[in-house]
């Protein structure tokens, strides 16, 4: 039984998984990570392992770690590597890519080869306070990729630097027709557009590229990204787990 956790930079999602799937799993906000230990894990079964990924920093490890002596367990922090599960790290140090981009490059790459249509290029998107967008070609090389700042973060940064755009938020149209309207519909199209530009440089002869998404905001943005797409919402834990059983 291995307890799998994903720190983000606003949330942690952990999930607890056996020979048989998935047990149990839950989200909440970095700042109530200190309650995990007598509120959503006071009754779980003891797990064998720890094993995740953090890019919140020093204090949430700490935090993490301390939520786990009630059951005197050790956490195995994953960090990328040159490759792994089939996956081969293109990163000028394989090192410095985020943990969390590693472990869903790995998944995406596993889900692709389950696919009837067998392997394909992906695009990996990871949509939250920030926005990662990676390149994963047909042979399972990460050929490298794009970090953008979320919508939230696009939105709020236009409010912070420009007086004349602190509007409320807008909503999504084609072609919007006020200034809420214009932010909101942009950061989303900056989003997309992203995608599909990052989606023509990794497709492989006639080859569809599949964009598998996820993250906080991936239903937000799902609607305006084009087929073959595939919301995964544990798409980090999925590849922590599989990490966890190639060690």
């Amino acid at each position: 039984m291995i307890l799998v956790i994903d720190v983000g930079n606003s949330r942690m999602k952990w999930a607890l998984h056996d020979p048989r799937g998935w047990l149990a799993q839950g989200a909440l906000p970095n700042q109530e990570i200190g309650t995990l230990s007598l509120r959503d894990w006071q009754n779980l079964p003891r797990p064998v392992r720890a094993i995740g990924v953090n890019v919140a920093g020093e204090a949430a490890r700490v935090r993490v770690e301390g939520q786990l002596t009630r059951w005197r367990l050790p956490m195995e922090w994953l960090y990328a590597t040159s490759s792994a599960c089939g996956v081969t790290n293109r990163y000028d140090k394989a090192s410095q890519l985020g943990p969390d981009r590693w472990a869903s490059l790995i998944a995406a790459r596993h889900r692709a080869l389950d696919d009837p249509r067998a392997a394909s290029p992906c695009i990996v998107v990871n949509a939250g306070t920030a926005v990662t967008i990676d390149a994963l070609d047909i042979d399972g090389v990460f050929q490298g990729g794009l970090i953008l700042p979320g919508i939230r973060l696009m939105i709020e940064a236009l409010a912070e630097k420009t007086a004349a755009l602190k509007v409320p938020l807008g909503t999504y149209a084609h072609f919007p027709t006020s200034t809420s309207d214009a932010i909101y519909a942009g950061a989303i199209h900056a989003i997309c557009g992203a995608i599909e530009l990052l989606r023509l440089k990794v497709r492989h002869d006639d080859a569809l590229v599949r964009v598998f998404l996820s993250g906080g905001a991936a239903r937000e943005v799902a609607p305006y990204v084009s087929d073959p797409l595939e919301v995964v919402d544990n798409l980090v834990l999925e590849g922590v787990l599989l990490l966890a059983a190639e060690d």
